[in-house]
């Protein structure tokens, strides 16, 4: 009988007004602890890419999804999390006997599958992919931020700032941006909050 293969889901950027929304699943080897896991929020953006390494290296299986903008807007963006975690789930290279999910929604999976409020603080599967999901979506809007340095994303994440809807008004709606979101909404329906 092997022991149970428990595989630990989250993601990164609900509250984001650009960019995709990242789930990680990631399946911890019982016998290569990883000291040092807790929810990616409570560790300094270097701990969080150290600890990341750590765990593509140990850990049996992990994999990394994500809805895109486009679904995002069509979808909403609980739906299109939803979407990202069951991707994450069914990119792994094994099946786990159970899933458990932080927060208090489960996506639509073909397994065993339970949600837990704070999971990411008290499941060290949870926490990993929490770890994994946010490295992996700063990664994306540092990427992004070379390329729309006018946004200042690499600082604020895509997180709704007032430095961040300043640089929307005065730069416009890039193609990343989630139209269904009401700050994006509200400048995408209304130019004269442009500044000129």
């Amino acid at each position: 009988m092997h022991p149970e293969l428990l595989c630990g889901v989250d993601e990164a950027g609900r509250g984001p007004l650009c960019g995709s929304v990242v789930a990680a699943a990631v399946i911890l080897n019982p016998d290569n602890p990883i000291e040092g896991l807790t929810d990616s929020k409570k560790l300094s953006e270097k701990r969080r890419e150290h600890l990341a390494l750590i765990i593509r290296e140990r850990a049996l299986a992990w994999a990394i999804a994500e809805a895109t903008v486009d679904e995002i807007d069509k979808l909403n963006i609980l739906h299109a999390s939803m979407l990202a975690m069951k991707r994450a789930v069914e990119a792994l290279s094994m099946r786990p006997d159970r899933v458990v999910v932080d927060g208090n929604r489960c996506p639509d999976i073909a397994l065993p599958v339970t949600a837990m409020v704070k999971g990411d603080l008290l499941e060290p599967a949870i926490s990993a992919a929490s770890i994994l999901a946010k490295t992996e979506r700063d990664a994306q809007m540092r990427a992004l931020d070379r390329d729309f340095p006018q946004y200042g994303l690499a600082g604020h994440k895509g997180y709704p700032t007032a430095a961040h809807l300043a640089a929307i008004r005065v730069h416009g709606i890039a193609p990343f941006y989630r139209k269904s979101f009401g700050p994006v909404r509200a400048i995408w329906e209304n130019p004269s909050l442009f500044d000129e």
